[in-house]
């Protein structure tokens, strides 16, 4: 399988790119509440917040958005 990839790699064909490794999908900032009205936000979201287990949020409504602040976060608003 080397020998043929080597061997189409030569002739300038590429079946398939060659990716970073990281697969899965890439954050919408969009989700659905399910049928029990959880609200569920993906680890996509929770790793660019950086959160861990246990980091408590808290939630603000506003008219047209909901709010995720880290608890004891030291940003202004």
């Amino acid at each position: 399988m080397k020998f043929y990839n080597a061997l189409m790699e030569a002739d300038g064909i590429e079946l398939e790119s060659k990716g970073s490794g990281k697969g899965g999908r890439s954050a919408s900032y969009r989700v659905s509440v399910q049928k029990n009205g959880n609200l569920l936000i993906g680890s996509a979201y929770t790793q660019l917040m950086g959160l861990k287990a246990g980091d408590e949020l808290e939630i603000r409504l506003g008219r047209k958005h909901i709010h995720l602040r880290q608890v004891g976060a030291d940003d202004e608003e």
